[in-house]
């Protein structure tokens, strides 16, 4: 059920598998030391199509199913996690919320650039005073004729130094809060009163920049909201519900690759006239980390047949988060220890997963959160 693809699904993940071996992972150590991903890597991936694969054909996107988007970013997972970072942001999170619930009119007029990685997108919901808790927004947006006036800040939005358009969630109404006072926004870069802070410095995903979004009395023409007013925040759910997915499929895909340096290596180094593939101790390792990672991948999958079938995923799409993630840390653990000094060298890309891997249990919700989501879900039988 899981793994027979489509046939041209299938063709595109062994497209994208080549272009990320061949074209992107040479390029994975100076992306690491530059902290920036070469253009033409980014114009292959136009060429490619990967800044599509989430919007409509009849808008020049690709169209991909659940499925297939989570398959297509389980080989991106496999390189330069920063990399994988701008492109999944914009066709994740960065997308969703335009493909499902924008008018026709912001369909028509963002989309196609969208699709064509000529706009990037970025998903600004998280304040200063409101990451787990994304009910206590402090970002107002008042009605003014024609506009809205958006005022406040965001922190730790994903493309945000490169973005051209953001799906914004501010409060429209403080006395219904989350029941009916969020509402979302599509705002340009260029909008009055917008502004961009300083990019954040991070322990990992080099190549991906994350900064504040600063509105200032920022104009936003009423056709920019993102489906219905008051409704925002059921949006952001249903698209951080579908991005988790997107995620956890990454996660996986690292994995893959973590798996096979390790065995690898593991094959090639030798110690007391042997190789330590020979050692039941890395034997169990190996084992464990792939066993753990075909689990992940199964409950992705899942997650992603029920969107497709247009059920309900919030447990499962949370399980798949939940699980992926921790297992991507414990997978990069072990590899780390498989490789041993190797393993914390900077010149060899096991240290630089093991550093990307920590992230994964915080964004997108943490996996505490997630705990309580699927916790919640179970209690209610």
């Amino acid at each position: 059920m899981f793994t027979q693809l489509k046939p041209e699904i299938d063709q595109m993940k062994q497209m994208v598998r080549n272009y990320v071996e061949r074209e992107v992972e040479p390029y994975a150590q100076q992306i690491e030391e530059e902290d920036k991903i070469p253009q033409h890597l980014i114009e292959q991936a136009k060429e490619l199509g990967l800044f599509g694969i989430s919007i409509p054909e009849e808008y020049g996107g690709i169209g991909l199913n659940a499925v297939g988007k989570a398959v297509i970013l389980e080989q991106l997972g496999r390189t330069h996690n920063g990399f994988v970072s701008l492109i999944s942001a914009h066709t994740g999170i960065g997308s969703t919320g335009l493909v499902k619930l924008a008018s026709p009119y912001l369909k028509d007029k963002y989309l196609p650039g969208m699709a064509a990685g000529e706009k990037i997108a970025a998903f600004a919901l998280s304040e200063p005073a409101a990451g787990s808790d994304a009910t206590n927004l402090e970002t107002r947006a008042v009605k003014r004729g024609d506009k809205w006036i958006v005022n406040g800040t965001k922190h730790f939005i994903t493309n945000a130094p490169v973005a051209d358009v953001f799906t914004v969630f501010a409060l429209t109404d403080k006395e219904k809060g989350a029941k009916g006072g969020i509402t979302a926004f599509l705002i340009e870069k260029d909008f009055p009163g917008f502004t961009i802070g300083k990019i954040d410095k991070k322990m990992g995903l080099r190549g991906s920049y994350t900064a504040q979004l600063i509105f200032e009395d920022c104009e936003v023409p009423d056709v920019n909201v993102i489906g219905e007013v008051g409704m925002g925040y059921l949006s952001a759910l249903k698209i951080l519900g579908e991005g988790r997915v997107g995620l956890a499929a990454r996660a996986v895909g690292s994995c893959d690759k973590l798996i096979e340096l390790s065995a690898s290596y593991a094959k090639e180094r030798k110690q007391f006239g042997k190789p330590i593939a020979d050692n039941q101790a890395i034997q169990w390792m190996l084992a464990d980390m792939a066993t753990e990672t075909e689990a992940a991948r199964m409950l992705t999958l899942k997650a992603a047949h029920m969107i497709d079938d247009g059920k309900k995923v919030i447990k499962e799409a949370s399980m798949a988060k939940l699980f992926a993630s921790d297992v991507f840390n414990r997978v990069a653990d072990k590899a780390v220890q498989i490789h041993g000094g190797m393993g914390y060298v900077a010149d060899y890309p096991i240290e630089r997963f093991y550093r990307d891997a920590r992230i994964t249990k915080i964004y997108e919700g943490t996996n505490e959160i997630q705990r309580l989501i699927i916790a919640r879900k179970v209690l209610e039988g």
